[in-house]
């Protein structure tokens, strides 16, 4: 359904019923939300269906197709604004992170991602190490409360 890292027209019809079904918390685990971005070109406010995944204290959204990713681009065009929806609206500020901080918070997503397993070329039980090679073409957003 992702064929060269692109999501098919049943994909897409997929990813808007699960964008739907995630934002507004219908019977989906609470770590499963919808992320609402400015579309770079458009300029119309697009929904995608995530996992957020908790590690250390913080929460993150992981691209488990890479980098380019429509979701990607459009948050690294509005300069990380973002909203959350689950049960309601989050507005939140996506922080890039830097690949040397990505190897263990791809290894927790892969264990509460199930979906993202077959897209990501790394067992869930793989060393840390082989998460470290591939670190870099997974971006990986902290997600932080916008400044008052």
């Amino acid at each position: 359904m992702y064929r060269a890292g692109r999501p098919n027209r049943l994909a897409r019809l997929l990813n808007r019923i699960s964008a739907a079904q995630f934002g507004a918390g219908f019977l989906s685990p609470s770590h499963w939300v919808t992320l609402e971005v400015t579309g770079r070109r458009s300029g119309r406010t697009v929904a995608f269906p995530l996992v957020v995944t908790r590690f250390r204290g913080e929460r993150y959204l992981v691209s488990m197709l890479g980098a380019d990713t429509n979701w990607v681009a459009n948050v690294r065009a509005g300069g990380g604004r973002a909203v959350l929806r689950r049960r309601g609206r989050e507005p939140v500020v996506l922080h890039e992170m830097p690949p040397a901080d990505r190897p263990e918070i791809l290894r927790r997503f892969l264990a509460v991602a199930p979906g993202a397993r077959p897209h990501i070329p790394v067992d869930r039980a793989a060393p840390i190490g082989e998460f470290a090679a591939i670190a870099d073409r997974y971006p990986v957003f902290r997600i932080d409360r916008p400044a008052a």
